[in-house]
């Protein structure tokens, strides 16, 4: 489990097909990987991955097959870019942003990206269209003031059009600076992962249990279960 506070930057390099190397210079990093062990879970560009080996300046990890086909990690090519990274969440520890698991839902591009006096206004959707991935998994949790993560970053969605074919998020100086939002051009591919409290209520709703039927589910009930 994550937040989506970025902690630092790093650069990611492939080792062959799945396996790659994540690479994080000191001065942004450096407790970050005193305290990094073997198979721990790591966020980078917000893919939850395991690390199987450790590095002196960072660690090398192994992306699934699914993982390959669902997130950017799949395009990579042997040029050095960079990536955000997150450990886990610890107990304890401070939920600045909102749950995110690592679990990434399907990739968008970026639109457009235009400078304000306060933020970067900047645009996402999928430029082929509705495909079946982005309105199962995207479009449908797009809400405004809504939670998503864009390459594991926790961001607030500032406004959406009603098919959920697009979404705009204000993203502040700090948050543009210090993750590789400051990188990206438009039409490049992010990783978006969908708030996972919108699929637990999706799921009640749509997909009711044989304990409880559509006529069941009322502001009363997802208070009991802790939704409200």
């Amino acid at each position: 489990m994550f937040t989506g506070l970025i902690q630092a930057q790093g650069i990611i390099q492939p080792l062959g097909r799945d396996r790659f190397q994540i690479r994080i210079p000191p001065a942004q990093g450096a407790s970050l990987l005193a305290e990094m062990a073997m198979g721990d879970s790591v966020a980078v560009d917000g893919v939850c991955l395991t690390v199987e080996s450790l590095l002196p300046d960072g660690f090398v990890a192994t992306a699934s097959p699914e993982t390959l086909t669902r997130t950017t990690l799949g395009s990579r090519n042997e040029a050095s870019t960079y990536v955000n990274i997150e450990p886990s969440l610890q107990v304890g520890s401070k939920l600045g942003g909102h749950f995110v698991t690592g679990h990434v839902d399907g990739v968008g591009r970026l639109i457009r990206s235009v400078a304000t006096d306060r933020a970067w206004e900047m645009t996402f959707g999928s430029l082929s269209g509705l495909s079946e991935v982005w309105e199962q998994n995207i479009a449908r949790y797009l809400i405004p003031k809504g939670s998503i993560a864009i390459n594991g970053i926790s961001l607030t969605i500032a406004e959406c059009d009603a098919s959920g074919s697009w979404f705009q998020c204000a993203v502040i100086p700090v948050t543009y600076h210090e993750t590789n939002l400051s990188h990206l051009q438009e039409g490049n591919w992010v990783n978006l992962e969908s708030d996972i409290l919108g699929k637990y209520v999706n799921k009640l709703l749509h997909h009711p249990s044989h304990h409880t039927s559509e006529h069941d589910i009322s502001l009363s009930f997802l208070a009991e279960h802790g939704y409200l």
